[in-house]
């Protein structure tokens, strides 16, 4: 098993700690609107600060592309993080150089830096080794808490972490420990729950997980093209028949893998997906031209249920059906909050991730429910689809 050093491993005082984190985060008139991302970080900084490190946080924010942008300046953050910490932060107004050695090695014990945002030098996503090297001046030691961000081979998620000793924070620890709980040493039976738009964006999951699952569920708009590839009639569904053949491919991998797959066998269909619309129950095949499957059907979802009832651990990824329109919101959450009342009473591990699927099941009012979530959207799904994520690949530590 891979093995990761800790930050309780940390016993000098006054390092200083590079800590890569995800505050990339929505702001308005000049202002962060949602701190959620801030706020995640604060565990990481204040065990550091218990260490007695000089706190140096590093971060990108949107598409600078190696330019500076002012309207795209970290410098914004500052206010909302102070309020959250307590304190004052430093700000920096580059992430190397000397400026940004010296405000570092300045702080004292506890301090807390944050620097300008790393995409505005090109070597950030071109992960440049001089950049990198750069960055690495800049502290003793290095710490990544955006796992998020860990799907990138960037010089401040990967490069750095080459050059001093790495460290995930402990919202990455928790991230890497949760997805392990899931896959790589789950307890058995494992139920997978795939749903969203297009088989076409989820094809390496797809295949990935029949390799690793009990049972697998497929909903939303992919179980569309996989029943129409059966032979089912879908009336005006949306579906992707280029994908037909790709469907019947994973048919065929989940059963030489023995996982079983759960598709629909009823649906839920109306003319459009608005408030109003005439909603019908149907069985496969029994839709009409001018129908589309906007849900999953109530025999699919107790189906579903009576599975989660027989798991231990649940994988969850994507909405049955159009969640954002009440009544089709039905299949999804009904689902979801059987799901969480297991998490509850202990009887499963329930993990759930990407950003469709945090908010259907906040729609549901489940989030503090399941076991974990997951809101590292491309990092938790190149996971799934059992990819090696650079910036976890970089903090393990040398057999």
């Amino acid at each position: 098993m891979t093995r990761f050093r800790r930050l309780a491993e940390i016993t000098e005082r006054g390092l200083r700690a590079l800590v890569r984190v995800d505050f990339n985060v929505p702001t308005r008139d000049g202002r962060v609107s949602d701190d959620t991302r801030l706020r995640a970080a604060v565990p990481t900084i204040r065990a550091l600060q218990a260490k007695g490190c000089r706190v140096a946080l590093c971060a990108h924010f949107d598409r600078p592309k190696g330019k500076r942008v002012p309207e795209m300046s970290l410098a914004p953050v500052r206010p909302a993080l102070e309020a959250l910490l307590g304190e004052r932060i430093v700000f920096v107004d580059d992430c190397i150089g000397e400026a940004a050695e010296r405000a570092v090695a300045g702080l004292s014990e506890g301090g807390v830096a944050l620097l300008e945002n790393t995409r505005f030098h090109a070597g950030e996503e071109g992960n440049d080794p001089v950049f990198a090297a750069a960055l690495a001046r800049v502290a003793d030691i290095y710490v990544n808490d955006a796992f998020s961000a860990a799907h990138r081979a960037h010089a401040s998620t990967e490069g750095v972490a080459r050059l001093l000793p790495a460290f995930p924070g402990l919202s990455m620890e928790q991230e890497l420990t949760y997805l392990a709980r899931a896959l790589e040493q789950p307890e058995r039976p494992v139920l997978g729950v795939v749903g969203g738009s297009k088989v076409s964006t989820k094809i390496e999951l797809l295949q990935n997980l029949v390799r690793k699952l009990d049972k697998l569920a497929i909903g939303g708009g992919m179980a569309n093209t996989f029943l129409a590839a059966q032979g089912h009639p879908i009336g005006a569904s949306m579906a992707e028949a280029d994908q037909a053949e790709t469907a019947r491919r994973i048919v065929q991998l989940a059963a030489e893998s023995g996982c079983e797959l759960l598709l629909p066998i009823d649906i839920t269909v109306a003319e459009r997906p608005a408030a109003g619309e005439a909603v019908r129950t149907r069985g496969l095949g029994q839709l009409d031209s001018d129908e589309k499957i906007l849900d999953a059907g109530p025999q699919t979802v107790a189906r579903l249920k009576r599975a989660m009832d027989q798991a231990r651990t649940l994988v969850w990824n994507g909405p049955l059906g159009v969640f954002e329109v009440a009544p089709f919101d039905e299949g999804t959450t009904n689902a979801a909050r059987h799901a969480a009342i297991l998490a509850r009473q202990g009887k499963l591990v329930a993990v759930a991730g990407g950003g469709d699927t945090v908010a259907a099941l906040n729609h549901a009012g489940v989030v503090q429910d399941f076991t974990f979530i997951s809101t590292a959207g491309g990092a938790f799904l190149e996971w799934l689809e059992g990819k090696t994520l650079p910036g976890v690949a970089a903090l393990a530590v040398p057999a």
